[in-house]
């Protein structure tokens, strides 16, 4: 596994074949996990980027929670105890989006992610065959 985690009594996890053959053929992968499982990531594939995805507010947090009815009082009280929990590991991320608007965060999550395919690092290979062709 790539990363596992207990989340809130519930066992979650990503496999990590999958993940590499994408990123292999040079797709971006993009998962939505907890702060436990990103951090396994995070060691285990130096060149991921973190995203940290804030709520607008704890209140808002809790306004969506509670909307959804899909969840009992004791889930919901265990999932903002993890959240403000979790805000604390927000600034080790290499970015943070507030989720206030869904248009808002996914433009900024592709901005994340067009900057980040334009560093010079990931670009090295590029610039090493324009050299060679000189």
């Amino acid at each position: 596994m790539l990363e596992s985690a207990c989340y809130c009594g519930n066992f979650y996890g990503t496999p990590t074949a999958p993940i590499a053959r994408w990123t292999s053929e040079g797709r971006d992968v993009f998962l939505e996990i907890e702060v436990q499982g990103g951090a396994q990531v995070e060691r285990k594939r130096p060149d991921t980027v973190s995203i940290f995805i804030l709520p607008p507010s704890l209140e808002e947090l809790e306004h969506r929670l509670r909307g959804r009815g899909t969840e009992a009082e004791e889930t919901v009280r265990k999932r903002l105890a993890t959240a403000r929990k979790e805000l604390t590991a927000a600034e080790k991320y290499d970015y943070v989006v507030v989720n206030d608007s869904v248009d808002r965060a996914a433009e900024q999550i592709c901005g994340i992610l067009n900057a980040e395919k334009c560093r010079s690092f990931r670009n090295k290979r590029k610039i090493e065959r324009m050299l060679e062709d000189d």
